[in-house]
């Protein structure tokens, strides 16, 4: 479930496709690759590592989602398909009232997300957890996502209506889609399974999009 996802026009490098997806073992030797990224005028230092998405910087797709939006003054957010943790961590920076909660099956990503949060002082507010993790009667506000297109249609579909539903009344997900990996297709499936979903912004070839809570 890394939906943190995706680089360039593809959203993902093909010698990472399927890799990132799928656990990477957290305690097993590997090198760490650190770099540096601004998001609302925050300054974040973020470690990658090989076996988890966008190694060593910022995916295109991820950068377009937190320009193209702001996250509201406060909440309970889930960073769904958190990866090493930028969305998540970029929100509780900029939302010092946020509770955010990033999802993931990569445990070495997992490793990574809850380490840069320390890293970036947002431990507090920011903690990534395999999905059984996260308790069954927890809400959230809004969920921020690049999804993992290339877990196939089927998957992301049983990916997001687990999730979908444990949007509190008027929340919001709100999520990055390139156009030709069927940005448009997601849209209006999203809308015929009975939650409204309109295009909030399109750059680089990305579609953003809104999925209100019915």
């Amino acid at each position: 479930m890394n939906g943190e996802s995706q680089t360039g026009e593809t959203q993902e490098p093909a010698d990472e496709a399927g890799e990132h997806y799928f656990t990477a073992d957290p305690d097993a030797p590997f090198a760490r690759e650190p770099f540096t990224c601004e998001v609302w005028g925050h300054e974040f230092e973020l470690v990658s590592a090989p076996g988890v998405f966008s190694r060593g910087h910022l995916d295109h797709a991820t950068a377009v989602l937190l320009r193209e939006l702001d996250p509201p003054p406060m909440g309970q957010f889930l960073d769904l398909g958190c990866g090493y943790g930028p969305i998540g961590i970029a929100i509780a920076k900029a939302v010092p009232l946020a509770r955010v909660i990033g999802v993931d099956v990569n445990e070495r990503a997992l490793k990574l997300a809850n380490e840069n949060a320390k890293a970036n002082k947002v431990a507090g507010t920011f903690a990534a957890v395999t999905p059984d993790q996260v308790p069954s009667d927890y809400v959230f506000d809004e969920i921020w996502s690049n999804p993992p297109i290339r877990i196939g249609k089927e998957a992301l579909h049983a990916l997001l209506l687990t999730w979908l539903p444990r949007l509190a009344p008027g929340g919001r997900m709100v999520s990055v889609v390139g156009k030709n990996l069927g940005g448009d297709s997601l849209q209006k499936w999203l809308t015929e399974q009975g939650w409204p979903t309109t295009r909030l912004a399109s750059s680089k070839g990305f579609r953003v999009l809104e999925t209100r809570r019915p």
